[in-house]
């Protein structure tokens, strides 16, 4: 599991993070129930029981999806007897935008691409009236 301190160097040096690192967090990240949790998380601990109540799924199955996230490193289990309250650990998911960052130059040319169709598609066109399609003040065909 990654410290902040170590994605920060991480981030300072340029390398790529772990390997395994990568491989948990993008695991963890691919299924939804997992992502929900997260942004459930997002600026405040929860209880275990809190996090599963929006779920149609059982505390056990829940409870499986936290240990994927703990072991990701994405998420901090603090036990106080028969209690777990968990909280989000961010560092991890940046050092997976550090590592999918160096790849934004591929779709920053496609959104340049983009720019340019727009700009050319919402230049204003100047039509030249078709010979017949004259009208007169009233609106009728001359």
């Amino acid at each position: 599991m990654a410290s902040g301190s170590q994605i920060v160097a991480l981030f300072d040096r340029g390398a790529d993070p772990d390997e395994a690192v990568l491989d948990r967090v993008f695991f963890a990240l691919s299924d939804p129930v997992r992502r929900a949790i997260l942004e459930r998380l997002d600026g405040e601990a929860l209880l275990v029981s809190e996090l599963a109540a929006p779920f149609n799924i059982s505390l056990q199955a829940v409870s499986r999806h936290i240990q994927v996230l703990v072991r990701a490193g994405l998420v901090q289990q603090h036990r106080t007897g028969r209690i777990s309250r968990c909280s989000l650990v961010a560092g991890p998911i940046f050092a997976v935008a550090v590592w999918i960052n160096r790849y934004s130059k591929y779709w920053q040319e496609q959104f340049d691409l983009l720019a340019a169709m727009l700009a050319e598609v919402s230049e204003p066109r100047r039509h030249k009236p078709r010979a017949g399609s004259r009208r007169s003040k009233t609106g009728r065909k001359l």
